[in-house]
């Protein structure tokens, strides 16, 4: 019977991988775009410009999985909230809940009726056309909690948590169920990844994601897994208080920043689970020498088994990273 780590490699692997070269999955969004010559905005807002973007980085690259990740503000468009694009700079989206007679005439959307929901699951729907199969595709939705913060704010939701924790545990039902119906949107598109940014979970204490938002990965997670897919955390930050509670969702792959250490992470993770990370982004990646890529490449790789690890910066590859960075990176992970 294959092993829950077999499986999570199965859906991982290409024809290249399976030679016996280390994953690579940079998130390619801003350096995308740029090395494209479009905007960000435009990223965000055209699926064909974000899937050609990708696949000519692809080609640069030579990586191993692909991914719809644009912006956080997807479903909170899709739920009515205003997105403003301003060029270049990230998005900005107006507060939609305040109370919680807010929350209780939020309707769930449909994710094929609202344009910014559809112009992903069309991104995924190219990407396989063009990649066929096998190859890794991830799919993108918002964490119940990332998705409250996104309607409501940041420094409101933590509040909220504190002094109206029903109105933010209702609202974040209803994002978990608008993030079931994205992923599984997704899913039929031709994801087999799906990947969940949550990123507010760092910034609470390990006892407000037990109450708050660990039940609702499960479930999350768990209808992932019954639709075929794969899921990949990614939580921006320092998630070493969590890491025990992350290991008791099923979590497949999570993503782990630059300031957690990955032995700690794999240690606590188990072996049946699959890190991601962590070079820094920008010390390392973007401004780094060779000699240091090498050496905090090195460093990562000599701390985790081969097994359960995948390449990737902490975050985000910044939008100026020298080409010739990337293709190092590469290069040496191939050895």
């Amino acid at each position: 019977m294959e092993t829950k780590l077999e499986r999570i490699h199965r859906m991982l692997a290409t024809p290249k991988t399976n030679d016996g070269r280390i994953y690579f999955h940079p998130i390619l969004m801003m350096h995308a775009a740029t090395l494209y010559g479009k905007t960000y905005s435009e990223f965000m807002q055209d699926y064909r410009i974000l899937v050609e973007s990708n696949m000519e980085l692809l080609e640069m690259y030579d990586h191993d999985a692909v991914s719809v990740i644009s912006d956080p503000y997807r479903e909170a468009s899709a739920f009515g909230a205003k997105i403003t694009f301003d060029g270049d700079s990230s998005p900005k989206a107006d507060k939609l809940i305040t109370c919680m007679e807010d929350v209780e005439k939020l309707e769930i959307p449909d994710v094929y009726a609202h344009e910014r929901t559809l112009d992903r699951i069309n991104g995924v729907k190219l990407f396989r056309e063009k990649l066929g199969n096998p190859f890794p595709i991830i799919g993108w939705i918002e964490g119940p909690i990332a998705e409250t913060a996104d309607l409501c704010g940041v420094s409101e939701t933590m509040m909220n948590m504190i002094m109206e924790p029903d109105m933010v545990k209702a609202l974040m039902q209803k994002c978990l169920q608008m993030g079931k119906n994205f992923a599984l949107a997704q899913i039929e598109a031709g994801a087999n990844i799906i990947g969940v940014g949550d990123a507010l979970c760092s910034q609470i204490s390990d006892e407000m994601y037990d109450e708050f938002v660990q039940p609702l990965h499960k479930e999350l997670f768990a209808f992932i897994h019954e639709h075929g897919a794969i899921v990949k955390l990614h939580i921006c930050g320092n998630i070493t208080h969590i890491l025990p509670s992350l290991a008791q969702t099923d979590v497949d792959i999570v993503d782990a920043d630059w300031m957690v250490d990955v032995a700690e992470a794999h240690r606590i993770l188990g072996n049946e689970v699959v890190v991601c990370g962590n070079l820094d982004p920008v010390t390392v990646v973007m401004d780094g020498s060779r000699e240091l890529i090498k050496t905090k490449y090195e460093e990562v790789k000599n701390s985790i088994p081969r097994e359960n690890w995948i390449m990737m910066a902490g975050c985000e590859i910044p939008r100026s990273t020298p080409v010739e960075n990337m293709k190092y990176l590469r290069e040496i992970s191939m050895k």
